[in-house]
């Protein structure tokens, strides 16, 4: 069954790319966002279902538990997640941050309770968070074309083809029971979205455009993120 599921969702992600794919370019101020037109469309259906169940969720998320249980909650993930990093640290050739994200998993994990402390940020062992779609940037695959996916939200090309490798190196995913990997899906998902509550409506309620503000601000943080807060000079995010 869990295979299964797995194969579906891989499925469905790669016939949305198929789909963006095949739909004519629109005229876009940015060349990133050739397909700007469909992008929109995802956006908005993003944006209500985020509006009728994700963000009313996170919201009684946030005013059932106690502080301290959500920052549990986030530790307790964040310490999974470091397992991915670890592996795309090793796959970048970073000999350090490996080293460091190695020592911080131990750490977490065995004085951390688990993981629910973040003991290792105490011991300035520094979070560095990898992904597939940081691997191949790192070795030079372009990022390609800005896409905004399904329930996934903004992404690239190249980061919405890492995805299924993302999901497939998930900790959580690799558990056997069902039940317990579905929890902690649901709780990432509450985490992240009660992370930004306050920031996002304030982007809606300021932004002319909160489509373009969430772009933009998309490529330039996945430009961060894979040059490691050190662009080379004279980057310009802006082309594909």
């Amino acid at each position: 069954m869990r295979l299964r599921i797995q194969k579906i969702g891989l499925w469905a992600l790669g016939a949305a790319l198929l789909l963006l794919q095949g739909c004519a370019s629109v005229s876009t101020a940015n060349p990133r966002d050739p397909w700007e037109g469909m992008n929109r469309r995802v956006y908005a259906f993003n944006d209500a279902l985020d509006t009728v169940a994700i963000k009313p969720a996170a919201q009684l998320y946030v005013a059932v538990l106690p502080s301290p249980v959500r920052t549990g909650v986030h530790n307790f993930l964040g310490n999974l997640s470091d397992v991915w990093s670890l592996v795309n640290n090793a796959l970048q050739l970073k000999g350090q941050a490996t080293a460091e994200t190695f020592m911080r998993i131990n750490v977490n994990t065995f004085f951390g309770l688990g993981g629910l402390l973040d003991v290792a940020t105490e011991m300035r062992l520094e979070k560095r968070k990898e992904d597939f779609g940081q691997t191949l940037g790192y070795w030079g695959v372009k990022p390609g074309p800005y896409v905004v996916l399904p329930i996934f939200g903004p992404s690239t090309l190249r980061d919405a083809l890492a995805t299924p490798v993302d999901m497939q190196g998930d900790a959580a995913q690799q558990l056997k029971d069902s039940a317990t990997r579905n929890v902690l899906s649901v709780s990432k998902i509450l985490d992240v979205r009660a992370s930004y509550l306050q920031s996002l409506d304030v982007i809606k309620g300021a932004a002319l455009d909160p489509y373009t503000f969430v772009r933009d601000g998309y490529l330039q943080k996945r430009a961060y993120e894979v040059h490691d807060g050190n662009p080379p000079p004279g980057f310009d995010y802006t082309e594909p």
